[in-house]
């Protein structure tokens, strides 16, 4: 759910003009319940005026439904909207509103020249042609509406795949996408214990060596004094060599000790966002496979690779209550990063990055090599020199020498692994950060709720005209016509907030009344191409309907079942129920809007009406049609 795009929510104490504007919003989403509700509060209670507002009001009070299934109240508030709205001057909606008031008083005088009113129609600039195109068809009859279907179906046709459709459809069904998160780097594990260490025992020893310096210097001993200042060179290149090494050493067995593919982690909880993680990345991985490499080969050497990446957005997302979903995008651009470092040899660059060069091995074992004959050297002078002071010194100096070492180590290598975490990481971001604008900016042409509706009711059309054409009827001749449409899978849904779901599948089922009986028409359309597929036909009389069965929730939640009597059974459940408890808002509004936007409350009216009266419910609609034009 598109939780952040709230285009149909009513706030508490709106205004006239806000109100209008969320109904104005809900006509061209395909609403038009919720549509007539707020736009005639805004008129008859807000004493809100204007022609956009008529125009509006006039397609609301028509749109979904026949003339015979609106009420005596609305149908006096469509005869009276322009005086009640003040429509006034020759902007484009006033000519909207007198070309529709036009249209709505022709739809029943089969006798009238109607060529002067479509020329009028189509002259009439977008976008009030298009909407009065799409919303009155089921108010019209007769020759009129033969004439405006033709219209609706050309319209149709130019506006199916109009805006780069199949390039932004499943734009719609992408979250808002969670920036990107790293974990940070550790920082370096020094106490205060091994400070005091390091920095005392080298005070100790840097006192041991002065003294023993001093007693070279006092005597003048040259060659002993020549071989202390070796010792010192000597032993500084051996430890740059030494920690060099280790540290090279160390974060290599590291590296593949945590990437290693034979080490195994405890399952995620079933359904739990570690779980939903973990499938996310199997699938990526699974689907993401580097060119001329076995998928086997693939997944068996990146399993150590594929556990870390898991465990690190498990750690980093865990706690947001994010669904999956949001950050999927990460995941596949982590996969992919491991694919494409793959593909050009780079993925296991660490290893050559960590080796040991030969100059750091040469400069330590070389230091080492020196270091010790030198000490020896000086030390046998100084003890010619004063024994028992150099005893001393030397009982001093080892111990120290040898805490000291650990202790510089053990910080100099915590440091530089956190110098090489941190430049780690900071690549990693950087290259997240990157991904993560462009599939921002991949998603900014998103189409809205209302472009979604009008591409629907343009793939309706279509599947309506292929049944026309194939059954030789015409719009006239059917007695009504309705749609059930429900989501197919595999598929996507999404919605905006108080808006209807939409889904990258559906299942459309067409059904059409003539005086014969109905013939239902089912098709499967892939809603991201504009495509129709898997077409099936059944037709039967209005005597071989033996029930409608509509079963409704306490949460507003609708079942449709259409029994025959040859046994078959038409189910249709016309919301799936599992995706409105993942919803916070009201029990019962998604279903409200969803069966709206499917117009399913004409389509109950139709075949309930049929299921009770059978072809006696014919003859009755036209004598109610008839009544409540004579009254009108």
């Amino acid at each position: 759910m598109h939780g952040d795009v709230n285009v149909y929510e009513t706030p508490a104490g709106a205004s006239p003009a806000e109100m209008f504007e969320i109904g104005a919003r809900l006509l061209a989403g395909g609403m038009p319940g919720k549509a007539r509700e707020l736009i005639g509060k805004a008129v008859m209670e807000g004493g809100l005026t204007g022609n956009r507002v008529c125009f509006h009001w006039q397609l609301a009070l028509v749109s979904g439904r026949t003339r015979h299934e609106m009420s005596q109240e609305h149908l006096t508030m469509l005869r009276h909207a322009p005086t009640a709205c003040n429509v006034t001057g020759g902007d484009a909606w006033a000519d909207g509103v007198r070309t529709l008031c036009r249209l709505l008083d022709s739809a029943q005088r089969h006798d009238e020249d109607l060529r002067p009113l479509l020329k009028d129609l189509d002259e009439l600039a977008d976008p009030q042609r298009s909407m009065i195109l799409r919303h009155v068809q089921l108010f019209l009859e007769g020759p009129l509406e033969d004439d405006m279907w033709r219209r609706a179906l050309d319209s149709a046709k130019r506006e199916r795949m109009a805006n780069a459709r199949a390039d932004r459809v499943w734009k719609f069904f992408e979250p808002r996408p969670v920036g990107p998160r790293v974990r940070e780097p550790r920082p370096p594990d020094i106490t205060t214990g091994t400070w005091a260490q390091a920095l005392v025992s080298t005070a100790v020893l840097t006192a041991a060596s002065l003294h023993i310096a001093y007693l070279l210097a006092r005597e003048l001993q040259a060659v002993a004094i020549l071989a202390y200042l070796v010792s010192i060179g000597a032993g500084y290149c051996a430890a740059r060599g030494g920690v060099d090494w280790r540290f090279r050493a160390e974060r290599r067995r590291e590296k593949d000790e945590r990437l290693a593919p034979w080490r195994r982690t405890r399952n995620a909880p079933s359904g739990g966002f570690a779980d939903d993680v973990d499938r996310s990345f199997r699938h990526y991985f699974a689907r993401y496979v580097p060119r001329d490499t076995p998928r086997s080969v693939w997944l068996a050497e990146t399993a150590g690779i594929r556990r870390c990446l898991r465990d690190e957005i498990v750690e980093l997302y865990r706690e947001q209550r994010i669904g999956v979903e949001r950050i999927s995008w990460l995941i596949r651009y982590r996969v992919g990063d491991v694919r494409k470092r793959w593909e050009n040899g780079t993925l296991w660059d660490y290893r050559r990055e960590l080796s040991t060069p030969p100059a750091t091995k040469l400069l330590t074992l070389g230091g080492l090599a020196l270091f010790f004959p030198a000490v020896v050297r000086m030390l046998a002078s100084a003890m010619e020199i004063d024994p028992l002071s150099v005893i001393r010194s030397t009982a001093f100096a080892l111990p120290a020498g040898v805490i000291a070492s650990r202790a510089w180590l053990r910080i100099l290598l915590e440091r530089r692994r956190h110098a090489a975490d941190h430049a780690e990481v900071s690549r990693i971001r950087k290259d997240c950060e990157s991904a993560y604008r462009r599939w921002k900016a991949k998603l900014a042409d998103k189409p809205d709720d209302s472009e979604m509706a009008a591409w629907l009711d343009c793939d309706r059309k279509m599947l309506l005209d292929e049944a026309l054409r194939h059954y030789r009827l015409s719009m006239s001749s059917l007695i009504a016509h309705a749609f059930i449409e429900t989501p197919a899978r595999p598929g996507r849904s999404a919605r905006v907030r108080s808006g209807p779901w939409r889904h990258e599948r559906y299942k459309l089922l067409l059904f059409l009344l003539t005086t014969d009986g109905v013939r239902q028409v089912n098709a499967e359309l892939d809603f991201t191409q504009g495509t129709l597929h898997d077409r099936d036909r059944t037709n039967y009389r209005y005597e071989a309907v033996t029930a409608v069965r509509v079963r409704q929730t306490d949460d507003d939640e609708h079942d449709f079942k259409l029994s025959l009597v040859n046994g078959e059974e038409i189910h249709i459940p016309a919301m799936a129920p599992e995706a409105e408890r993942l919803q916070d808002e009201p029990s019962g509004v998604v279903s409200e809007v969803t069966r709206d936007a499917a117009n399913l409350r004409h389509t109950l009216h139709v075949m309930e009406g049929i299921a009770a009266e059978g072809k006696r419910w014919i003859i009755r609609e036209r004598q109610r049609a008839e009544q409540t034009a004579a009254d009108h």
